[in-house]
Order: structure tokens, then sequence, then C-alpha cells
């Protein structure tokens, strides 16, 4: 005789093991600053019409969903379908299955066009930062500088017959690379990434400087490619460090104190990759979902906005 089916929510509850998933969400539950968050948005998500009709999904419903997909990289309808799959992803939603309405995929593209439209993600990437400032996290002493390359799809075979224009190839080592650039500014005590610009993949990650800088830095610290008299001489100041990887003269070789200089320089700057890593590694984001740069920069200042909380999160719990 076949067992009777459990109710979901009940076979849940009487499980003993914790998943990570739900362990990382548990945590992303606590230091999300959700009201400081919610306050961004409130001005600009629709409100319920003097006519009645169909009610909007409520406004942290859609956040949390939408902050899922960016966490487990979800398209649309794989938001939608896995909201019907998983219970743990459910109750972060705070949704219960049969007494609630899950948003279906339109609903969830329509709260990203929302944000996109009035610029709220680049407002929560800010809004996170003042957050983590106000907990002492960030002491905004030294930044450190780096770019990476997010891949873009190179088929053709889509709608338009074309890759996407606004895209661009570049060639780094022997290889060659579709897509856009991140470039990004590092508090050089807390890891946290306190400013970002994105490009095309063809531009010089030399090319983007200022914009990573807060102003206050008494120490700059970047790889080789950031080499720049100019801008050293223009950061020089008593206390001041000019971190940047050393260059060996064309044709000719490092100064043994040049190439000492390096190894400390590199040990310091290494804390820089682990945005990166957590933005692909941890978050899944390795390559574009959205056609053009204006949709995909909007996705990476919440995922950078994101990343930062997640770096920090046992700083913040304790």
């Amino acid at each position: 005789m076949p067992k009777q089916p459990a109710f979901p929510g009940l076979r849940d509850a009487m499980k003993k093991k914790v998943t990570r998933r739900e362990q990382f969400l548990a945590e992303m539950d606590v230091v999300v600053p959700w009201g400081r968050v919610l306050a961004l948005i409130v001005p600009h998500y629709p409100k319920s019409g003097p006519k009645g009709g169909r009610p909007p999904m409520p406004l942290e419903t859609m956040l949390r969903v939408y902050f899922l997909q960016n966490w487990y990289a979800l398209s649309d309808p794989m938001a939608e379908e896995t909201l019907y799959d998983s219970e743990a992803m459910r109750r972060f939603a705070g949704i219960e299955l049969g007494d609630d309405r899950i948003p279906d995929e339109t609903t969830i593209l329509n709260f990203r066009h929302l944000l996109e439209r009035h610029g709220l993600t680049e407002a929560i990437f800010a809004d996170v930062n003042a957050h983590l400032a106000d907990k002492g996290i960030t002491l905004r002493s030294g930044t450190l500088v780096d770019a990476t390359i997010i891949d873009a799809p190179s088929s053709t075979k889509n709608k338009a017959g074309a890759r996407d224009p606004e895209m661009s190839s570049t060639k780094k080592g022997n290889d060659w690379y579709f897509g856009m650039k991140a470039h990004i500014g590092v508090d050089a005590d807390s890891g946290v990434t306190h400013s970002l610009e994105t490009s095309t993949a063809r531009l010089h990650d030399s090319q983007v400087w200022d914009e990573l800088l807060h102003g206050e830095e008494t120490s700059v610290w970047a790889d080789k490619g950031y080499v720049s008299a100019e801008r050293e001489e223009a950061f020089r100041g008593p206390g001041k460090v000019w971190g940047i990887m050393r260059k060996a003269p064309k044709g000719g070789q490092l100064h043994p104190l040049d190439e000492r200089a390096n190894r400390i320089i590199a040990m310091v700057r290494a804390q820089v990759e682990h945005p990166f890593r957590v933005i692909k590694r941890q978050f899944g984001h390795v390559k574009t979902r959205y056609r053009g740069l204006a949709k995909n920069r909007a996705q990476l200042f919440t995922l950078f906005a994101l990343g930062n909380l997640f770096l920090v999160r046992k700083r913040l719990m304790a």
C-alpha cells in the first residue's frame, strides 16, 4: 500500500537537517537592511487603484523574489518555477503555497523593469554601503582597483540573428573574450566594493580610474595595467601609499627593490578578487543575462550590493 503523502510544509518542518540553501537564506535574511531598501522602492511601487481590481503583489515579497533571482542566477520563468519547487525559497519570500499567490514570470519581469527604470539598483548599492558604513565596517582609508570581464553570449542564434551590439571583443593573453567589464573600487580594510562602473570589454582597465575612488584614500592598490606617472604625481602627499605594481622598463628587468614591492602589493591587492569570486562562483553570474549594457549594469549594482552583505555577514551577525 503506497504511503499517504505528507503536507509539504509539515514534512519540511519535521526534517532534522538544515540544508546549505536554508542556512544561506537564513543568514541573508538577517543581514539585508530590509527597511532601508524597501523605503527606496515604496514611492515607485504601484498602489491599489480606487476602482478595485487585482491588488499588486506585496512589495517585500517581490523584493525577496528579486534577490533570490540574483543569488541563484534565475531567469524570470525559472524564478517562478523555483518558487513552486522550493519550500525554502517560498518561506524566504513569505509565500505559503495554497494561501498566497506566487508571482508569475511577467510580474517578476515587471518588477525588475521598475527597478531599472527608476535607477533603484544603483540606489540599493549606495544604501547598502551607507548601512555598512553606519555599522563601522568600511573605513575608507585605502582602495583596491580592478576589473573583470563578464562574458556575453556570442551565438547569433537568436531573434535578432546577431550578437549584442553593445558588447565588444577583447584579447586577454592568448584568448579572445566577448562581453562587458565590471570595474570596481574595493575598501582595502573590509573588502567591501564601494564603487562600480561598467563598460564594453574593449575599454582598457586603466581608462576607468577616477570613478572608482572616493577621494579620501591614503593608499591605492592595483595591477601594472594602471601604471601612470601623471596619476602617481597627482596622488602624492604625506602618508600616502601608491600601491601600483611596478612595471619593468621596455627590454629590461625589474630592480630587486621593485620586485620586493610587487610581492607586497600583490598580497594586499589579492583581496580585490573576493567580490569577483562571490559574484561569479557563489552567485553563478558568469555570463550576461540581458541584451544591452544598461540592463546588465543595473543587475551588477544589485549583485555587488548583495555580495558586500555576503562578504561581511559574519561581522553583521556578531
